[in-house]
């Protein structure tokens, strides 16, 4: 899949400056590994709500972003994409780390290390590419769910089983429509927690249609004006 490719090509561009080389090679891995489908869906929202606008006669307020992330602007769609793909793959591994932690076994612990270091870096990364778009409060909500419902299970309270995902995702839509000046319409953000409700385990292969069924859900929408507009980038809670 082509938005996946490009989704993970920004995804390891956006970490290259990484050290020390083993930590970047293990990010690089993990995005390897992923079927990419937070990145896909931000690439897929903000191509399809440009497409909308376009056919629809609906200008983009903004405007300032190209679909293949080269336009001006301060933050392109692809490092966007790649934004939430590095925030996810961080909150995943944490996820998986907290589910069977590495401290309980026999030492050394140099590979676990590496993956906590890697997840730590992964999300702080993702915060540093969204913290000046419009998805920056969205991204601090979703740690802060992912936070919570990490407590909880930890106290016996278990959280939806995919609550992670349902967040990420929503926030993958977020981070690509307003590429464009636009919020996600109701349609997009249904699309996207009836996605997440449907993965199976806890690295999922990318489901074929996402590309289609996000054109769709857009294309769903009464009038491509139906996407509001959004306010410029303001300073939030995950500026430095």
């Amino acid at each position: 899949m082509e938005a996946a490719v490009r989704a993970r090509k920004a995804g390891r561009e956006a970490v290259r400056d990484v050290a020390p080389d083993r930590l970047r090679e293990r990010i690089h891995a993990l995005l390897d590994e992923s079927a990419m489908v937070p990145g896909v869906l931000a690439l897929t929202s903000a191509r399809a709500v440009e497409d909308a606008s376009a056919t629809g006669g609906a200008k983009a307020t903004r405007g300032t972003h190209d679909s293949d992330g080269t336009g001006p602007g301060p933050v392109g769609v692809e490092e966007r994409a790649a934004g939430v793909q590095l925030i996810y793959e961080g909150l995943r591994l944490t996820r998986a780390l907290a589910d069977e932690p590495p401290w309980e076994r026999d030492p050394p612990h140099t590979d676990s290390n590496i993956d906590i270091l890697a997840a730590d870096v992964m999300v702080a990364r993702g915060f540093s590419l969204l913290a000046r778009t419009e998805a920056a409060d969205k991204a601090v909500e979703t740690v802060q769910s992912f936070g919570r419902d990490e407590t909880d299970g930890q106290q016996g309270r278990p959280a939806a089983q995919h609550a992670l995902e349902t967040d990420v995702f929503e926030l993958a839509v977020v981070a690509g429509t307003t590429a464009f000046g636009a919020d996600p319409s109701d349609a997009l953000l249904a699309y996207a927690a009836e996605l997440a409700e449907s993965l199976d385990g806890d690295h999922p292969e990318s489901p074929e249609p996402v590309v289609d069924d996000v054109e769709q859900a857009v294309a769903d929408a009464p009038d491509p004006r139906k996407f509001g507009p959004v306010d410029d980038p303001r300073p939030s809670a995950t500026d430095p």
